[in-house]
């Protein structure tokens, strides 16, 4: 692996199974698909620290092909979910369990030094308290709370306190949440207030996502940017696919437009499953925002 690089994310890849109308297909998954790619398409180098089955070592060639630098260790079986939508109502789904690759120790991460470090697990488990404050004494930390909160219990993946949210979130720099997990987190379904509540803890930047649009709280100031896919073909991924647009864009761009870019591109991957391909219809967006000219 490349030893500079912008971005390295640390998480596992997933062998997902997708059910839409009792019919179902196999594929990758899992934030460091969905998002390394986004970052490879927004121009960065960006490195991939996972863990796997050698068996299912495959699913990451699409990555390798785009040129993202690979860093995977072998584990027994790989981590997954059956996600079961309902074509009437692609917004709700049940998430069971699909396998667990285990934890990510920090001596499995390579030598690397990123310009920011994206914690991005998907079960909690993955990644130790240990190692996320190693982590951001190398580089600032961004941090999917998912992978912290979503539980195994036998098949289900259920909501449960991180017991070590108090200590873990002081060394984090950009929290991403969902709706439920900011409403589980703190208590309250104002997402203005959640979002405050959470930077209390110790994020300088928090990224909440939810079916409308994207919220991002930062600098003492609330931005928003819509969610205006034309379908919901690619609903799988979307958070990954934001939180990855804003860290990568804040390389660069201020949170304002960092959550247009991200608005945008979240937009457009939820139309086809999949990676974001890079494509922005400029009939509906300003290609320019994402892609200077």
């Amino acid at each position: 692996m490349k030893k500079n690089l912008d971005i390295l994310m640390v998480g596992h890849f997933a062998k997902d199974k997708i059910i839409i109308d009792n019919e179902g297909f196999e594929c990758a998954g899992g934030a460091v698909y969905y998002g390394s790619v986004v970052l490879k398409r927004l121009g960065l180098e960006v490195g991939v620290a996972t863990r796997g089955n050698p068996d299912d070592f495959n699913y990451l060639k699409e990555l390798t092909d785009l040129g993202i630098e690979v860093d995977v260790k072998p584990a027994s079986q790989s981590s997954g979910c059956i996600n079961i939508y309902q074509s009437a109502d692609m917004e709700r789904r049940i998430c069971k369990l699909n396998g667990f690759a285990g934890e990510i120790p920090y001596s499995d991460i390579p030598e690397v030094n990123p310009k920011i470090i994206m914690i991005t697990p998907i079960i909690a488990g993955e990644v130790s308290l240990e190692t996320l404050i190693k982590l951001s004494e190398k580089a600032p930390v961004a941090l999917d709370v998912q992978g912290f909160v979503r539980v195994p219990e036998g098949d289900d993946l259920n909501f449960r306190p991180w017991k070590d949210m108090e200590e873990g979130l002081k060394h984090v720099t950009f929290l991403k949440v969902d709706k439920a997990e900011a409403q589980h987190i703190t208590g309250t379904d104002d997402l203005e207030k959640a979002a405050k509540i959470l930077a209390a803890y110790g994020p300088k930047e928090i990224v909440l996502t939810q079916t409308k649009e994207v919220l991002v709280y930062a600098e003492g100031k609330y931005y928003r940017a819509p969610f205006l896919p034309k379908n919901l073909d690619g609903r799988t991924g979307r958070g990954d696919t934001c939180i990855t647009s804003y860290v990568g864009s804040r390389l660069k761009y201020d949170p304002e437009r960092s959550c247009k870019i991200a608005g945008i591109i979240t937009s457009m991957k939820q139309e086809k499953h999949g990676p974001w391909t890079g494509e922005i219809d400029p009939q509906r967006f300003d290609r320019s925002i994402v892609y200077e000219a």
